[in-house]
């Protein structure tokens, strides 16, 4: 699940590394024959094995080499096809930069994917990143995919979710598409009946898991071709936001963007971060801070109700909540109504910095499930956000009064399902 963004300024990170070795002349030549189809390699041309795609661990490179190869033969199988790529409502770089890798190799199979969310960009440097790279992902609503034919698409992707973060997958369902593939590094979900499944909790972005691809030969990046440049810069952003500036990196992350700093291009990565932030972002932000209890350790905000469109906002108020002087775990949730598909849904952010405190399990006990077992929200190690939609209650805005009672509502029944975690003792609900 992906619920990350950044209040503050990204630092510059150069990463260097030794340049891509030429091909060794002695190497046994390649039977002409098996050009037809990309082949699994190493960036150094040389051909993949368990003996190690990198400098990582025996069992980290047999995961990757394995989970190449049966991509690619999934790959083979559906050549010529059509595909929906389908991200989570509102995409983060890490699933936007994948998304775009996954395309990419998919080419090269003359599989056609459209990549496709439901609901917006807000947040400044995701818009910044789709518009300074050309980054080929488009806003699908609901209504939209409704009234599509979906007759022309054979299968559809997750990538950076399993289904549970997104408006589009009970539709595809629905219309008898099958799954193709899940590649996703957040907590398994549920049962996933999928082509192609590729879930790792222990990499803390997907984009690594793209890059390993990329490494070992399903995409050989060319400095010379602009889009690849691009796409790299894109996975660079996804992985150095969802590992926090490469701070929570584990080794094969940061294997992952040595490799990257081959090919990416610092100075459009720059310009992405320095996307300045909306008035209607520093409005949140402010009311946050006014709204905040904090209680051990933790600042709990409601902001009330958000448009649509700044729904990015409630993550990066949690990213500046969390910043404050003893406080280790900020939750920040508003009211957000969708015009489009005339909704209402409670949405909210964790950012935590207690190493011993599990987003994805705090979140999933405080919530709970739905009747059909889905989880209101879930996370990754530091983040994590939930969605709760709000079904007959929602919309009717029009009177003042009601709209005020139907926050305090919702506002009161979160605080009290936080604060009988964050301190059981005490009743956040105070007898008459």
């Amino acid at each position: 699940m992906q619920f990350h963004s950044s209040l503050t300024q990204f630092e510059r990170l150069p990463l260097t590394t030794d340049p891509t070795p030429e091909p060794n002349p002695d190497e046994a030549e390649i039977d002409k024959e098996s050009l037809d189809v990309p082949q699994i390699r190493q960036s150094n041309g040389t051909l993949a094995s368990t003996e190690g795609v990198n400098s990582l661990g025996q069992r980290a490179n047999s995961v990757t080499v394995q989970k190449s190869e049966e991509l690619r033969q999934v790959m083979l199988a559906h050549r010529h096809e059509r595909q929906l790529v389908i991200l989570q409502d509102f995409p983060d770089p890490d699933a936007l930069s994948s998304a775009w890798a996954y395309q990419l190799i998919a080419q090269q199979y003359d599989i056609k994917c459209e990549i496709v969310y439901a609901g917006t960009l807000s947040h400044q440097e995701n818009i910044a990143l789709v518009k300074l790279t050309g980054l080929p992902a488009i806003r699908c609503s609901v209504a939209a995919l409704k009234s599509k034919d979906l007759s022309f698409y054979q299968g559809y992707t997750l990538i950076d979710n399993q289904g549970t973060t997104s408006g589009l997958v009970p539709i595809v369902q629905q219309a008898g598409i099958p799954l193709m593939a899940v590649i996703d590094h957040h907590n398994l979900q549920g049962d996933l009946k999928s082509e192609f499944i590729d879930i790792r909790p222990t990499v803390r972005a997907t984009a690594t898991i793209f890059t390993q691809y990329l490494q070992a030969g399903l995409l050989p990046l060319d400095n010379s071709i602009n889009q690849h440049v691009k796409c790299a810069t894109a996975l660079m952003h996804g992985l150095r936001s969802d590992t926090n500036l490469l701070m929570q990196a584990k080794e094969e992350d940061f294997m992952a963007a040595g490799y990257l700093s081959r090919f990416y291009d610092a100075q459009l990565l720059s310009a992405v971060l320095q996307a300045n932030r909306s008035k209607r972002v520093m409005d949140v932000i402010e009311r946050s801070l006014k709204n905040r209890i904090v209680q051990n350790n933790f600042s709990i905000a409601g902001v009330g109700y958000l448009r649509y469109d700044d729904r990015d906002a409630i993550p990066q108020a949690a990213d500046f909540l969390v910043t404050e002087e003893n406080v280790h775990t900020a939750v920040v949730y508003g009211i957000v109504h969708d015009e489009d598909e005339e909704l209402e849904v409670v949405v909210g952010s964790l950012r935590t910095t207690k190493l011993t405190l599990d987003p994805d399990e705090f979140i999933k006990e405080a919530f709970g499930q739905d009747s059909s077992g889905r989880f209101f929200g879930g996370g990754r190690t530091s983040a994590g956000g939930f969605e709760i939609p709000m079904g007959f209650l929602s919309g009717s805005n029009e009177n003042s009064a009601y709209a005020k009672m139907k926050w305090e509502v919702f506002d009161t029944q979160i605080k009290q399902k936080l604060l009988r975690l964050v301190n059981p003792k005490d009743n956040p609900i105070q007898p008459e």
